[in-house]
C-alpha cells in the first residue's frame, strides 16, 4: 500500500468497516508512514471535532 491508497483506505474507515486485508495493509503502512499516521490522527481529531460541535449546536 502506499500513501495515496493509505489517505484513501483512511478516509473510507471514517465510515465503513474496512475488509481484514485492507485493514492489515493499512496497519502495516502506518507502522512505517509517519506521515499517513500524522494524517490518520488529524482525521480522528476533525471527525471528533465536528461531532461536538453538532451535538452542541
Amino acid at each position: 500500500m502506499n500513501c495515496k491508497q493509505a489517505h484513501h483506505a483512511l478516509c473510507e474507515a471514517q465510515d465503513v468497516k474496512l475488509p481484514f486485508f485492507r485493514r492489515v495493509s493499512l496497519r502495516l503502512h502506518l507502522s512505517i508512514c509517519d506521515h499517513c499516521t500524522r494524517f490518520g490522527a488529524q482525521l480522528g481529531f476533525l471527525r471528533k471535532a465536528v461531532r461536538k460541535y453538532t451535538d452542541g449546536a
